[in-house]
């Protein structure tokens, strides 16, 4: 018999907001300021769901040099450009509105970039303060720690938690935690095959509208 579902886990970009494509143009306009030539959507398929901390040591893993203000940079660059341009995915206020278990937040991103991202598209009143950082845990996805501290924090089992991830890490860091993983391909950033690849590492289940997740609760719950 399967366990009940009690908690539902959104990562923030990619499945509550519609940020991938701005903040992966940043990323890629401000590398190739330090001669690293790498487009958005090679930004998307490299690093979408990380940390900007492990992108850092994943480029310089590469022989990259960045400067020593990329992590501040990045910030504070993807904070203006998302002020200006970003979004809510598409069904996500409908969605919320008929999910009638607890929800939360966890994301790789920082709380200010959170919390910006949910006050500028209207979701920030869904989650109130159960919003989880990956400044909380030791370890970025595609570790387990943030899933699990933000489970543990609403008192509730792995087991009884969805995950809802856009990204591979994500993906990876909810199967790893021992949750019911749910992938999602109904954002900006993704493209054709992002359904077969988060199926293939783990989700369930994947969604191309969020529409779809409320009915997709209410049957695995039966």
């Amino acid at each position: 018999m399967k366990p009940a579902i009690k908690l539902v886990i959104f990562d923030c970009d990619g499945v509550l907001v519609d940020s991938e494509p701005v903040a992966n143009k940043v990323f890629s306009e401000y590398l190739i300021t330090c001669d690293i030539p790498i487009s958005p959507e090679d930004v998307t398929r490299k690093f979408v769901g990380r940390s900007l901390s492990s992108c850092k040591s994943i480029l310089e893993t590469e022989g990259w040099t960045v400067p020593d203000t990329f992590i501040d940079d990045i910030r504070e660059q993807n904070l203006e450009a998302l002020s200006r341009d970003l979004d809510p995915i598409p069904g996500i206020h409908a969605a919320l509105d008929k999910i009638m278990l607890p929800v939360c937040v966890a994301s790789s991103g920082l709380p200010v970039k959170i919390n910006q991202s949910l006050s500028l598209t209207n979701l920030a009143s869904y989650f109130g303060p159960h919003i989880f950082s990956a400044q909380h845990v030791s370890n970025g996805k595609p570790a387990p720690d943030l899933f699990l501290h933000a489970a543990k924090t609403m008192g509730v089992a792995p087991e009884n938690t969805f995950v809802i991830e856009d990204s591979p890490v994500g993906v990876q860091a909810g199967v790893a935690a021992g949750m019911q993983v749910v992938g999602f391909s109904g954002g900006g950033h993704t493209e054709p095959g992002h359904d077969e690849m988060l199926q293939e590492l783990g989700a369930h289940h994947v969604l191309d509208t969020m529409l779809e997740l409320p009915d997709l609760i209410e049957r695995y719950n039966g």
